[in-house]
């Protein structure tokens, strides 16, 4: 139970690390400040560093993983190509980083509170759902 529960876990790591970074490569080129472009790069390598702990222990279960639901990316993309060309501004970008980082939060720790996962595949999710939260909390100054 516990090794199916931590590959479910790990997998919807997965999904939301790629989302994270895709979600990020969507709106740093309209970036204007450059604290507010530091911020979403430190991010991204940091979603990266753990996209490469959450893969190394996939492969270690002989699991692919999982991409982020096609329809959610489909919608972020919508959203956020929309926004942009209505009000390409820090502004805008940061309300939808920050919104972006809310779902993260909430859908992450929904499956860590479901899956009794191994307490490695938990501090993977309990880091990538801090990192969220400090985005998050960073984007206010640009609100």
């Amino acid at each position: 139970m516990i090794e199916q529960d931590t590959i479910k876990l790990l997998r919807e790591c997965d999904a939301g690390v790629k989302m994270g970074i895709s979600s990020i490569d969507d709106v740093i080129s309209y970036v204007e400040s450059k604290k507010l472009k530091e911020y979403l790069s430190k991010c991204r390598d940091e979603h990266e560093r753990i996209d490469k702990e959450v893969q190394s222990l996939l492969n270690n279960y002989g699991d692919d993983g999982k991409e982020p639901n096609s329809i959610a990316k489909g919608m972020s993309w919508l959203k956020t190509n929309i926004k942009l060309v209505v009000n390409e501004s820090d502004n805008t970008i940061a309300a939808l980083m920050t919104d972006g980082c809310d779902m993260g939060v909430k859908s992450l720790s929904k499956y860590l509170n479901e899956y009794a996962a191994d307490e490695k595949s938990k501090d993977i999710c309990k880091k990538l759902i801090a990192l969220e939260d400090e985005l998050s909390t960073n984007m206010r100054e640009f609100l």
